[in-house]
């Protein structure tokens, strides 16, 4: 039978993720929070931020792209991101990561 993934497992998938991570944001942008629970969803953000990256690093390392060689048999080439998205990581020059 099919395995559960660790984002089923934990419960917690990117895009479940993603909406409470956005979510934190809102609050915090809004400034009605106080200093205590502002640090509170800081250390809930950064939790969700790694969840998000994990899921991410685990999604890239399995994209395969499929093509055809001249003789039509599929050929399986590993995944390479868009010239554009590498040039942006190189420019940041940091994997540091941030809310704001």
């Amino acid at each position: 039978m099919a395995t559960k993934s660790k984002a089923s497992s934990d419960g917690t998938n990117f895009e479940t993720a993603m909406e409470r991570l956005e979510k934190i944001v809102e609050q915090m942008e809004s400034g009605k929070l106080a200093l205590e629970d502002v640090i509170v969803r800081y250390e809930e953000g950064m939790k969700l931020v790694k969840i998000c990256q994990e899921r991410l690093a685990t999604a890239e390392q399995k994209i395969d792209i499929i093509a055809r060689n001249n003789a039509g048999q599929p050929v399986v080439k590993p995944f390479e991101a868009p010239a554009a998205e590498q040039e942006s990581e190189k420019e940041n020059g940091s994997d540091e990561v941030s809310l704001f």
